[in-house]
């Protein structure tokens, strides 16, 4: 059967930056005329680019110099009189290079896709800045000739027509759209209520303020689907706390985490699950809504996830600000899905069908909750190819997270969703080697792309991301038989995951914006390698070589 994907819920602000693909990175502080590749070749080259770990005060201390100094940056990257900048996140370099990204406003109205990233040096040195779009952001007046009840109606009417359930909105705000074209002034309305198979619904309809045309829709859930019969991890250690006598789901040590149960709801934050001794669970699930074995899964997910986002990159929590989330267990009934949703920085999982079979395998939980991460950075827009790119990055970081697990009854592999059986058949839901076995991701870039889900147009990405980490051709690794192909017959020499890992997220954090591409996307990744490794290295052309096998030049 066809799989049943999902979307994870981002900040409005961060996920409605994002738009259609084709927006050029640039290196300069204003767009130049060098083509991407030469702005790939002449991209920041330190060689100890590797993100460091701030604590918060440090964080804090660079983003309040940064909001602090937005007119004078304003100035410098050549916005104009009406434009502010909004500091939204920060990332220091061991080198000292600092990188930060900014939202943007006109006449105070939020631009979305006006996001960029302004690059300096530890001197203090402008290095470059990267931007979501390159139009210039101007409009001829800032009064909307139709009213904001009527975008809020046609927003309504857009959501029950995709078989939103219950939809409701509360009103439309007025923003500027520069996702695509000229910007205009425009509305964004978001409507509430659930979606059709019973995930909440948030869909974002941006609508022209002159003419009320739509320009743009997405749905601000995301969540990843999957059934499955047993999630079990084996037995691990997981950091709860005591007190008095009573043990809870409560982490401290990682931004205090907590794990709730829901009991079947499906609203509120639910109930913190307790017990009387320091075990949870007994590694079988049952319809019961007080069954902890779920619980037990989430928080380890969690725990994992945040343990390596720490050890990988320097990451405290999925803002980077030490901050944990949550996590929900027992969503709904019989829901078969999962989703992360940014506004209560929270994971959620339901209980698959019959109640039986949580959606709490260690994968998905590391896939979901790197929506957060990406959401809190890049802010990929969920459609078209730069969709495609937000669910590979979560593949590439589940992943990830399950490599660095390394938890012997789910040892890592490129296979995404193995454990929980979606198909019915024991395979997975996708394969990063060859993406092409699931019946409907994308092996190789092309013009069609982005007309695919955002689940199957993901297979470039992860294509990708196997053959810089592993090569080219046959191998077996952890017990599991890979053969990954390329589009123009080269044999590529992988680079190992580590330094994969490294380079997809210094791309994420640092040259990646709401509006990047598959093109954009090589060169931002280009850049990160020569900032990591040196323009020129190997890393740096296996890089060249990995795009290029899968028909991105």
């Amino acid at each position: 059967m066809t799989p049943l994907y999902a979307r994870h819920k981002r900040t409005t602000l961060a996920i409605a930056t994002a738009v259609a693909a084709g927006a050029l990175l640039t290196t300069g502080l204003t767009t130049g005329a060098a083509s991407a590749q030469t702005q790939a070749d002449t991209a920041i080259a330190h060689p100890a680019a590797a993100p460091t770990l701030l604590s918060a005060a440090a964080r804090t201390s660079l983003i309040q110099k940064a909001q602090a100094d937005v007119a004078e940056t304003a100035r410098r990257i050549g916005l104009g009189a009406k434009e502010k900048l909004v500091v939204k996140d920060v990332v220091r370099d061991a080198d000292g290079t600092v990188h930060t990204r900014y939202e943007r406003t006109y006449a105070g109205l939020p631009v979305l896709g006006g996001d960029l990233v302004v690059h300096t040096s530890k001197a203090g040195k402008a290095e470059g800045v990267t931007r979501a779009t390159k139009a210039a952001i101007k409009v001829a007046s800032l009064k909307p000739q139709i009213t904001a009840a009527k975008a809020e109606k046609q927003a309504v009417s857009a959501a029950k027509s995709l078989g939103s359930a219950k939809s409701t909105a509360d009103g439309a705000r007025k923003v500027i759209w520069a996702g695509s074209g000229t910007p205009v002034l425009a509305y964004e309305t978001v409507v509430g209520g659930l979606q059709d198979d019973g995930t909440p619904n948030q869909l974002h309809v941006i609508t022209d303020a002159a003419t009320g045309k739509k320009l743009f829709e997405y749905q601000g859930i995301e969540n990843a689907t999957g059934t499955g019969k047993t999630l079990y991890s084996g037995t691990v250690s997981l950091t709860t706390t005591l007190s008095g006598s009573t043990y809870s789901l409560a982490d401290a040590s990682r931004g205090n985490h907590k794990t709730y149960n829901l009991k079947h709801g499906t609203s509120g934050t639910g109930t913190l699950f307790t017990n009387t001794t320091n075990t949870w669970g007994t590694g079988t699930a049952s319809s019961s809504s007080t069954d902890v074995t779920a619980a037990a899964d989430a928080a380890y997910g969690a725990q994992e996830t945040w343990d390596f986002y720490k050890s990988t990159f320097g990451r405290s929590g999925i803002k980077n600000d030490g901050v944990g989330a949550y996590s929900r267990v027992h969503y709904g009934s019989s829901y078969v899905n999962a989703f992360w949703d940014d506004d209560c920085f929270c994971m959620t999982y339901g209980d698959g069908d019959g109640n039986t079979h949580p959606l709490t395998s260690l994968d998905v939980a590391g896939h979901e909750m790197s929506h957060g991460v990406t959401a809190n950075t890049a802010g990929l827009n969920y459609s078209g190819e730069s969709g495609g790119l937000n669910e590979a990055t979560s593949d590439i970081f589940g992943t990830g997270v399950e490599f660095y697990a390394a938890n012997a009854s789910d040892p890592g592999d490129y296979l995404i969703g193995e454990k929980i059986d979606i198909n019915g058949d024991g395979s997975p839901l996708r394969y990063m080697d060859k993406p092409s076995k699931d019946g409907g991701s994308a092996d190789y870039w092309s013009s069609s792309v982005k007309n695919l889900d955002v689940h199957y147009s993901s297979g470039v990405a992860n294509h990708f991301f196997y053959l810089l980490s592993e090569g080219s051709g046959s191998k077996t690794i952890n017990g599991v038989s890979y053969n990954s192909p390329t589009y123009n017959g080269s044999t590529v020499t992988g680079i190992g995951r580590a330094k994969a890992l490294q380079i997809w997220y210094k791309a994420l954090t640092t040259y990646f914006t709401s509006t990047t591409n598959y093109k954009s996307a090589r060169t931002g990744t280009l850049s990160a390698a020569a900032a990591l490794y040196g323009s020129g290295s190997t890393e740096y052309n296996a890089v060249a070589a990995a795009w290029s096998a899968v028909n991105v030049s």
